[in-house]
């Protein structure tokens, strides 16, 4: 006999993180757009709008994870935080030749005479782990204070 029932899809896997990978690239992302505009120079450091692209996707990261209730609020948004980083990384390398323009950036004092290209690739690397640390950071952060407010709710 043939079974005419259709096939049952499966639920989005979660992680030990609580979300799927889907959700905590899509967090991650919420950052993605001040980054652009940075590097586009369409918003300044400063400005009521970098403000709110600075501060609103961190916020938004600590109220769904205070929502959804991962078994570890730290280690979820670290991980967030961490794609935030590589986010952050990859579009400061797309972007780098329109945002420096016709003025990268050089080093200085005794590797001024290194070549161009050399120190191209030198800054670069280094904007890189710059990046990725700062991700990590900011997932570090809010996942202390998504902890402890957790922790401060459950209490209630």
């Amino acid at each position: 006999m043939t079974n005419f029932d259709s096939p049952q899809l499966p639920a989005p896997r979660q992680s030990r993180l609580g979300f799927p990978l889907i959700a905590i690239v899509g967090l991650a992302l919420l950052a993605v757009p001040r980054v652009v505009l940075h590097d586009l120079d369409l918003i300044s450091e400063g400005g009521f709008l970098n403000a709110v692209l600075v501060f609103l996707p961190p916020l938004i990261w600590i109220a769904v994870v205070l929502w959804k209730r991962p078994g570890s609020p730290f280690l979820t948004l670290l991980i967030v935080g961490a794609f935030y980083g590589v986010f952050l990384a990859l579009g400061h390398q797309i972007l780098w030749n329109i945002s420096f323009r016709d003025n990268p950036p050089q080093l200085g004092g005794n590797l001024t005479a290194l070549a161009p290209g050399l120190q191209s690739v030198i800054m670069r690397t280094f904007a890189t782990i710059s990046s990725l640390f700062t991700g990590v950071i900011v997932g570090a952060i809010t996942g202390l204070l998504a902890w402890g407010l957790s922790v401060v709710l459950r209490r209630r």
